[in-house]
């Protein structure tokens, strides 16, 4: 474990987290007295979904997709078509 002083981290700051996410944790002193450690940040996708629903911006699903949706072919659009349906949506606003 690596420890910098404040003013070594204010420096290097670009330096040390390489670090971080390379997988080190680094223990900031103020006056060679330990006040914090950066730690590298594990997300996994429960967390993050945990954190976009308090967010309140996804809802988690009340039910699985049925495998069928999967196979449902789509509908194709053409460029063209695409681009069109878009300006005239934005002339309307």
């Amino acid at each position: 474990m690596r420890s910098a002083n404040i003013a070594q981290l204010r420096d290097r700051l670009t330096q040390y987290l390489r670090e971080v996410r390379a997988g080190q944790e680094i223990v900031i002193r103020d006056r060679q007295r330990p006040i914090a450690k950066i730690v590298p940040l594990t997300v996994d996708d429960q967390s993050e979904d945990a954190a976009l629903v308090a967010a309140g911006l996804m809802r988690k699903a009340a039910r699985r997709l049925p495998a069928a949706f999967w196979r449902t072919r789509r509908g194709s659009v053409t460029f063209r078509a695409a681009v069109s349906a878009v300006s005239e949506d934005r002339e309307d606003r």
